[in-house]
């Protein structure tokens, strides 16, 4: 690094004299460098030492290099004695270079901060291991394998971060991994580690006439009151586990091993992610910020009008740690989610939760520019007598020496810019952590004050930080609930939705830090009940709005299996992590994109036929991605699939694409054991009984509700022989079933199936032998003359089974979408049609001529009909619908969704098009029987 090339900032100093006595010591000749050395030295007493002190050391020193290890190089070898005196004398000498190199203009922020926080480390690490090493030597640490005994530090905060200001005390935490003991050692290992422990503190802050190296804080350890120096991993885990408190979440955001054994403070931090990176959004970490903001301030004195002379960079209003704690709060609220946010240094976080959406760009840029210029300032003050103080000079002189180290020769001007900034990033931070005013109550009516008076005693509001983070999003949210279309509905049903949440903090901490979510609740609330419930069940679903795609194009289905892949992936290998946390991951995530389909449809941004397609793609993606993680987990007992592997086939709506918000799964499981009689594994089974197991695991993997919900309800009827055949069917065995003994109805479940999931080393090709083989089913089977007369039966039969379950039914009855689809299904089976949309079969009458073309067309308006107010009603309710019940909001939806004005024209038209489609059907069929007559 070449100082001579450049010109210092700082002028010449008040008291050259000082200045120049050291610059004469030194032997420098360079006019630039010697502006540079003097200035620095009259401006700093404490640099002005330290140049006196090294002047021997200082001209061989200019060169380029990396000045720690230069300085430190060797000391691996240093008695613990011995090592102390040296760390002395290369801290002197890294604080002298980095302070010359940051004045001068020569290393940004990051590299004065990084090579602070490089010596921390490196004296950390080499004072660990040199007292350790003094234990074993004594025979007081018992023998173990482990790197350093076992014991690592963890660099906090700052130290952390790699931000280590100038005069900075550093922030440890000192565990040692006590599975690297026998049980039996555990007492003497633990005594001897903290005896190395208190003695490495004491060589790196200990205060001799050769100086210090790093004043050392401890006291960041779980309950430092009453623990050791240092701690047990086991001990440590336990305690955040079931103490842990915010502020300490935060703290881990920065925190990284930096000395003694890495890799066991690298898993301990693995281990640790649940409890700093919470799986949902976590806006109640925005109170908690805030109070602790409140907190320091008060304890402090910090409150009242900003003025420069004096002002704490670093905790006093628009400070430093302002912006520190906006930062961090956002990345607690979404890194749970999000590991791109978890990182340790405050501008790459800025600049990360710009990316991500979660700060806009322009005020990122801003802090980051206020940001770096804070702390430069804050180096600025420790750096004139080396002490650990934040504040700025009170004195004019002393204001004039620190703007003359920034390189400003106006010290009024540059006061008052500095006032601006602070007021400026006062204002950002403080509309984050306390946005605006609260609304006014609104007034309500009598039953709607008994209603919300109510509201205390739920589950959600029995806690005191519940009832208090309520209390300022009530206002609001009464405003817009009451402002509904049909607000009397809309309370009521927020006031089911409020009865059924088990806890509240998290989600009113949500709404008010995001108050659109308040107008979707409202309506919701207001339009439909069933959506209204299902938020109910889980909450955790509004974490998606905030996404930043929630509102975006749909993705399609290759990209969402992508996207579960990777939740999935995400969720067996976290510490901690494993087959369970899969399971909970794929419901939250299927939670997720069943809540966006729906409010998608709500607020039309879809329609009915697309929200069928794309529940369809989220079923395919959960059962695609699930079936190979269940197939992993069954092998660990009982070895990989025998044979070619096995396929999962959708059958009727999800075969077909068309699910609504309450469908279930028809599944069937069939697979090829290639002459294999049995698995290979540990626990080995026989062929048909692995199969056979393997699909109940899925069933369960599937269905079984879990601390994340359940996922689908499971339908295996449709597979061979129903209920009686074994839920794994062999592909020989379906092959000689669907040709020799397969009823109609089973012909006509085939024309909707088709394969979604496959697990095996051949399932791919697996996959394409069963859909050759279900579309030879069809084309051989299409042609048997009972295939109409079967139908007419099975329609028999069902109509006798279940009337329409009231005057609204879409599904079930002569001419409703039931009747619609069979005689659909009955098309491509006579057609030996591979089509499987309800659309696409229906298009195939004509053509082979069992209906006219008009007929046709009728039969598939008819079916966009019914499909419309069954997709609609299942969204607003899973009974059956009741307008009365339903509200007019719900009425309005569906008014809207079918294309008719008013309830009357709904029942009129659903009328005339089941009696329209119901005589179609009836004429095919009638017409069959003649020719065959």
């Amino acid at each position: 690094m070449d100082f001579a090339a450049r010109i210092t900032r700082l002028p010449i100093p008040a008291d050259p004299a000082r200045g120049l006595s050291a610059l004469q010591a030194t032997g420098i000749a360079d006019p630039r460098l010697g502006d540079l050395i003097r200035g620095t030295a009259g401006c700093s007493p404490y640099l002005a030492g330290l140049i006196e002190r090294e002047a021997d050391w200082l001209p061989g020193a200019l060169a380029p290099g990396d000045v720690v290890a230069r300085e430190t190089a060797g000391f691996e070898t240093l008695s613990a004695d011995a090592l102390g005196p040296a760390l002395r004398r290369a801290k002197r000498r890294v604080a002298l270079w980095t302070a010359l190199a940051d004045l001068g203009g020569v290393w940004p922020l990051e590299r004065v901060t990084g090579a602070l926080t490089d010596l921390a480390d490196r004296a950390t690490d080499l004072a660990l291991r040199a007292h350790v090493a003094a234990e074993q030597a004594r025979g007081k640490l018992p023998p173990t394998g482990a790197e350093a005994g076992g014991i690592v530090a963890l660099a906090m905060g700052k130290m952390g971060a790699a931000e280590l200001n100038y005069s900075s005390d550093i922030d440890l935490i000192v565990l040692y991994d006590d599975g690297a003991y026998d049980p039996d050692d555990q007492y003497e290992a633990r005594a001897a580690l903290i005896r190395a422990t208190r003695k490495a503190a004491a060589t790196i802050s200990d205060n001799t006439d050769q100086g210090y190296v790093f004043r050392t804080d401890l006291r960041l350890r779980p309950d430092a009151a009453v623990t050791p120096v240092c701690i047990s991993i086991s001990a440590a885990l336990a305690y955040y586990e079931a103490e842990g408190r915010t502020w300490e979440r935060s703290a881990y955001i920065k925190a990284r091993p930096c000395g003694g054994d890495l890799a066991a403070g690298a898993r301990f931090l693995r281990e640790l992610r649940p409890f700093v990176w919470r799986r949902h959004l976590d806006f109640a970490a925005i109170q908690d910020a805030h109070d602790m903001r409140l907190r320091i301030r008060d304890h402090k004195g910090l409150h009242g009008r900003i003025e420069v002379p004096g002002h704490n960079m670093k905790l006093g209003q628009g400070g430093i740690r302002e912006i520190e704690f906006f930062t961090q709060t956002r990345q607690l609220i979404a890194g749970g989610r999000d590991p791109d946010l978890r990182l340790r240094g405050t501008v790459e976080g800025l600049a990360r939760l710009a990316e991500k959406g979660w700060v806009p760009p322009e005020v990122a840029q801003e802090l980051t520019a206020h940001y770096r210029e804070h702390r430069e300032i804050e180096h600025r003050i420790q750096m004139v007598n080396d002490a650990q103080t934040h504040s700025l000079p009170t004195s004019a002189e002393g204001l004039d020496t620190i703007a003359r180290m920034m390189g400003e020769g106006d010290t009024v001007a540059w006061s008052a810019r500095l006032a601006t900034r602070l007021a400026r990033v006062e204002a950002l931070t403080g509309d984050f952590f306390a946005p605006g005013e609260q609304r006014a109550r609104p007034a309500l009516s009598p039953e709607a004050e008994a209603m919300v008076e109510r509201w205390r005693s739920y589950p959600a509001l029995r806690s005191a930080r519940g009832r208090e983070v309520f209390a300022r999003i009530e206002p609001d949210l009464l405003t817009r609930l009451t402002a509904a279309a049909h607000a009397e509905e809309a309370l009521a049903r927020f006031d089911a939705f409020l009865a059924g949440l088990p806890a509240g903090v998290q989600l009113f901490s949500l709404f008010e830090a995001n108050p659109q979510l308040i107008e979707l609740i409202a309506d919701i609330c207001g339009t439909a009940p069933g959506l209204a419930a299902y938020l109910a069940r889980h909450p955790e679903v509004l974490d998606g709005v905030l996404a930043g795609s929630f509102f975006a194009a749909w993705p399609g289905a290759a990209a969402l299996r992508r996207q579960l892949d990777q939740v999935l992936d995400a969720a067996l290998a976290a510490p901690g992590g494993g087959y369970e946390q899969a399971l909970d991951a794929a419901r939250r995530w299927a939670h997720e994109g069943q809540f966006r389909i729906g409010v998608h449809h709500l607020r039309s941004l879809i329609g009915a036929e697309e929200a069928g397609g794309q529940y369809a793609d989220v079923a395919d993606a959960a059962v695609a991605a699930l079936f190979p993680v269940v197939a992993a987990e069954f092998a660990r007992r009982h070895g990989p699939p025998p044979g070619r592997g096995a396929v999962v086939l959708g059958m009727g709506s999800l075969g077909a694409r068309q699910l609504n918000a309450s469908s279930d799964l028809d599944l069937i499981v069939i697979y090829d054991a290639a002459g294999q009689e049995a698995s290979e594994g540990p626990k080995p089974l026989a062929t048909r009984a692995y199969y056979a197991r393997l699909t109940q695991a899925v069933i369960t993997a599937l269905s079984a509700p879990t601390s994340a919900g359940r996922l689908y309800e499971v339908d295996m009827r449709l597979r061979p022989s129903g209920r009686q055949g074994p839920v794994a069917t062999s592909v020989q065995s379906f092959r000689d079933y669907q040709m020799t003994e397969a009823w109609t109805w089973e012909h006509l479940a085939l024309t909707r199936a088709r394969v979604i999931g496959t697990c095996g080393t051949d399932a791919a090709a697996l996959a394409e032998e069963v859909e050759a083989l279900r579309v030879e089913v069809l084309q051989t089977r299409g042609t048997d003359p009972r295939v109409m007369p079967d139908l007419a039966g099975m329609r028999a039969r069902i109509f006798a089974a279940k009337a329409p379950d009231g005057a609204w039914e879409a599904k079930i009855g002569r001419g409703r979408l039931q009747d619609i689809e069979l005689l659909a299904q009955c098309f491509a089976l006579r057609a030996g049609s591979a089509a499987r949309a309800v659309q696409a079969q229906l298009r195939t009458g004509p053509r082979i001529g069992l209906v006219g073309r008009e007929d046709g067309e009728r039969l598939a308006s008819a079916r966009r009909f019914l499909w419309s107010l069954q997709c609609a009603g299942r969204l607003l309710t899973e009974k059956p619908l009741d307008m009365d019940n339903l509200g007019k909001g719900g009425q309005a939806f569906l008014l809207r969704e079918t294309g008719t004005a008013s309830l009357e024209e709904l029942a009129e038209r659903l009328a005339a098009t089941v009696e329209t489609a119901g005589a179609i059907i009836d004429g095919v069929l009638a017409g069959v029987e003649a020719q065959a007559g």
